[in-house]
């Protein structure tokens, strides 16, 4: 394919990536808990001296940064960046020839992702208003509830987030259930559940929408009876109640369930949101962009939401980034303010937004709108091979 002498003098000439394991740390009541969570960072240079930043998470941070470097890398060199639907066909049919999701998807979202920072900032745009500038600013909803929380902890916690002007809560149920071997009375784990989700209703009031995440663990039975469970609180949905986002279970459980439910975050290509949308599984579809394919997937998910009637929601983390599709799109909706992802953006990038009363306003700075502290990154990937996770 030619190129014109203006997309030769940007194209693409070294993508880098970083596989970085960042310490974060959850602080709610008074109680800390620490934590590390993997992250990939991706950066793409060009011929005239732009460079853009990218970002997945919630994998295997080796082997997706390793993809990047030996896969995707040597296919995009020359490329022109702006041509985001060729680089991302391109990557699908290398990456993911039959339909893979999982690694060959981070990989993609995370070269995606910097691929718009690069577009935004060569055409002096933000990211949000080449999506479509639907709006300015995005509503947002405070992920704050943890399992490691006593229920008086945990009713602090969502508390102090009303009291600072936040009226969207979401807190963690099922404990990982089905994923721990110590846990044989998974009817006790519901029933706790349950007190816990009532205390916290009790807690901020009627007017303070309440949302619940199984993150995928629970068997159809056990989701059902949470649901039933829950149900008195007025729960504004339930996030990926189900082991594996199963499509036929989903459906039957959402015919049945008396809470609306959500899923879609930790999807990886556009038939599987069709199937869910097809299917008539969630009421509230969750593309997530650093996870299910970057913004030029995510578009097309919203698309499809729109056509089924389906509201879609950020889940999964990530707010800085997923702002922009929602920002976008005419049909975008919530963003999760995730307190342990948002405390890794704030260790990597600087510039960060700052929701305040519920709200986060959009940056008319070109690109994503924030910057990537490198000094951190190279800190945070040396950290992480020292430790033996792998190279960064």
């Amino acid at each position: 394919m030619l190129q014109s002498p203006s997309a030769k003098t940007r194209a693409i000439t070294r993508v880098h990536s970083y596989a970085l394991n960042v310490p974060s740390e959850i602080t709610a009541a008074g109680v800390t808990r620490k934590l590390d969570l993997s992250a990939v960072v991706c950066t793409i240079e060009t011929a005239d001296g732009h460079v853009g930043h990218g970002f997945t998470a919630i994998t295997e941070e080796r082997t997706v940064a390793e993809a990047i470097r030996e896969v995707a890398a040597p296919a995009l060199e020359g490329m022109d960046p702006l041509a985001t639907e060729a680089i991302w066909e391109k990557l699908f049919w290398l990456m993911s020839p039959r339909g893979q999701t999982g690694y060959a998807t981070h990989a993609i979202s995370a070269v995606d992702t910097a691929l718009w920072d690069l577009k935004g900032k060569i055409l002096g745009q933000p990211v949000w208003r080449l999506l479509g500038g639907a709006r300015s600013e995005v509503p947002v909803y405070v992920t704050c509830g943890f399992n490691f929380l006593s229920i008086e902890q945990l009713v602090e916690s969502a508390t102090g987030w009303v009291e600072a002007g936040f009226t969207r809560l979401k807190m963690t149920v099922a404990a990982e259930a089905t994923r721990r071997r110590d846990v044989t009375d998974v009817a006790a784990l519901i029933a706790e559940d349950a007190r816990r989700v009532g205390a916290v209703r009790a807690a901020v009031g009627p007017d303070v929408q309440l949302f619940i995440d199984a993150n995928c663990n629970l068997d159809p039975h056990s989701a059902y009876k949470l649901a039933q469970a829950v149900a008195p609180f007025n729960v504004d949905f339930f996030e990926e109640p189900l082991l594996k986002n199963d499509i036929g279970w989903l459906a039957d459980l959402r015919r049945r369930s008396p809470v609306p439910l959500a899923g879609g975050q930790n999807e990886g290509l556009s038939f599987r949101f069709r199937d869910l949308l097809a299917g008539k599984c969630v009421d509230v579809l969750q593309p997530n962009v650093v996870i299910g394919g970057g913004f030029t997937q995510a578009q097309k998910i919203a698309a499809m939401a729109d056509a089924f009637a389906t509201p879609i929601a950020n889940g999964g983390g990530w707010p800085f980034h997923n702002a922009h599709l929602h920002a976008g799109v005419s049909n975008g909706g919530l963003v999760e303010y995730h307190v342990p992802a948002v405390n890794v953006c704030e260790r990597i990038f600087t510039g960060l937004a700052k929701p305040e009363r519920g709200r986060m306003a959009m940056s008319e700075r070109p690109g994503l709108g924030f910057d990537l502290d490198m000094d951190a990154v190279k800190a945070f990937a040396e950290r992480h091979s020292a430790a033996g996770h792998g190279k960064g």
